[in-house]
């Protein structure tokens, strides 16, 4: 049979090939310049007090998986002594900069992936996630490893947005998260928080459920939980 190119064939498959290219090259834009700009907006004066509570207790060394721009830094209370730092974005971490700077403590990257955590176990007082388990790919295992790294008696301070309890509404955050993924980062709207920290080997100590505007994307889980033993 023959292998012959159709006449105007490569033509075809170059302009696909360039057009394939130019997508790739504006999604990876979109998400490592315009994305982590736009959160850091959008996660900005409006969830400070939000911000506040979940920070109160922390102490000592703490890991932040999901460190973003570094919106923690400001309201961490005085007996924290070191964040250790994962973040994927590296324009997060650049515009976080500043803040960093202006913390009085010694904040350092460890990492990009919350999944694959480099440090050893029992090294760290406590685990604190904003607003980041919606987008890790692997959920349940990155809390496996928030849980293999604190020391006894560590705790996990967490705000996320996830699964409503009210049926209509999972219903179509079920339906929109495909689409949702994609414009903002891998974003899971559906995801019970409270249901995968447990799973995740933690016990939850305290857990408060509330709405911040539309309730597709607002419905907030906030807490602490416990290593199990």
């Amino acid at each position: 049979m023959s292998r012959d190119v159709p006449p105007g064939a490569q033509d075809v498959l170059a302009t696909a090939t360039k057009t394939r290219e130019l997508r790739l090259a504006t999604v990876s834009f979109y998400s490592e310049q315009v994305l982590p700009r736009f959160i850091d907006v959008a996660l900005g004066k409006a969830v400070v007090p939000i911000r506040r509570r979940v920070l109160e207790g922390l102490s000592g060394e703490v890991l932040e998986i999901g460190f973003g721009s570094g919106r923690n830094l400001p309201y961490l209370p005085s007996a924290v002594t070191r964040v250790l730092a994962v973040e994927p974005a590296g324009t997060a971490w650049r515009i976080a900069s500043r803040r960093i700077g202006a913390a009085g403590i010694p904040v350092e990257l460890i990492g990009t992936d919350g999944q694959d955590l480099a440090i050893p176990d029992a090294s760290v007082d406590h685990v604190l996630v904003t607003w980041v388990l919606c987008t890790v790919p692997d959920v349940e295992r990155a809390l496996t490893e928030a849980r293999r790294v604190l020391r006894p008696g560590g705790s996990l301070h967490f705000v996320e947005h996830g699964r409503s309890p009210h049926r209509r509404v999972a219903d179509w955050q079920d339906r929109i998260t495909p689409i949702w993924q994609r414009l903002f980062g891998g974003c899971h709207l559906n995801r019970p928080i409270d249901k995968l920290i447990e799973a995740g080997g933690f016990r939850l100590d305290t857990i408060s459920t509330y709405r911040i505007g539309p309730e597709l994307a607002g419905f907030m889980y906030e807490g602490v939980a416990s290593k199990e033993p």
